[in-house]
C-alpha cells in the first residue's frame, strides 16, 4: 500500500537508464486518476478509460561503495527541485515494491529552520541524505 500521507509513501522501481544501480527510488507526492477518451488511430469507441498515475519526486543514487561485499547501504538524496528531472508521473504498473528509506539523521536536515520551499513536496522534514534499507532474500 503506498500513502502519500504516511510513511509509506517510498517506491522502488527497475532504472531505466544504463547504470551500476539497478534500482531507482522515488517518494510518492500525490496518487491521480485521470478519465480519458483516446481519438488517435485505431480509435475503437468513444468510451472513456481510467488511467491511474503518481506524480513522484525521484530520489538520486549517490555514488558510493555500497553492497553486502562492503557492508554498506546504498545513499539516496532528493536533487534540487529546480532540476527538469526532478518531479514526474509515473505508472503504478511499474513500481516493484515500498521501501523503507532511512535519514541519514548524522548528515542534517536540509532546511534546519523547518520552512519548506514546496508546500506540493512537503520537504520541510527532508533529510540531506538518506540510506535505502535492503532484505536479502534466502529461497
Amino acid at each position: 500500500m503506498v500513502n502519500p500521507h504516511t510513511d509509506h509513501r517510498d517506491v522502488m522501481l527497475l532504472s531505466r537508464q544504463p547504470s551500476a544501480h539497478p534500482f531507482c527510488y522515488a517518494r510518492v507526492l500525490s496518487i491521480y486518476h485521470a478519465n480519458v477518451i483516446y481519438i488517435g488511430p485505431g480509435l475503437k469507441d468513444y468510451q472513456s478509460q481510467q488511467i491511474e498515475f503518481l506524480w513522484v519526486q525521484w530520489f538520486e543514487v549517490l555514488d558510493r561503495v555500497a553492497g553486502w561485499d562492503h557492508t554498506t547501504l546504498d545513499s539516496v538524496k532528493f536533487p534540487p527541485m529546480a532540476n527538469m528531472d526532478t518531479f514526474s508521473f509515473i505508472d503504478p504498473a511499474d513500481i516493484l515494491r515500498c521501501c523503507h528509506i532511512i535519514p541519514a539523521f548524522a548528515d542534517g536536515q536540509v532546511h534546519s529552520d523547518g520552512i519548506a520551499l514546496s508546500r506540493n513536496a512537503r520537504d520541510a522534514t527532508d533529510w540531506k541524505q538518506y540510506y535505502i534499507n535492503r532484505c536479502k532474500w534466502l529461497f
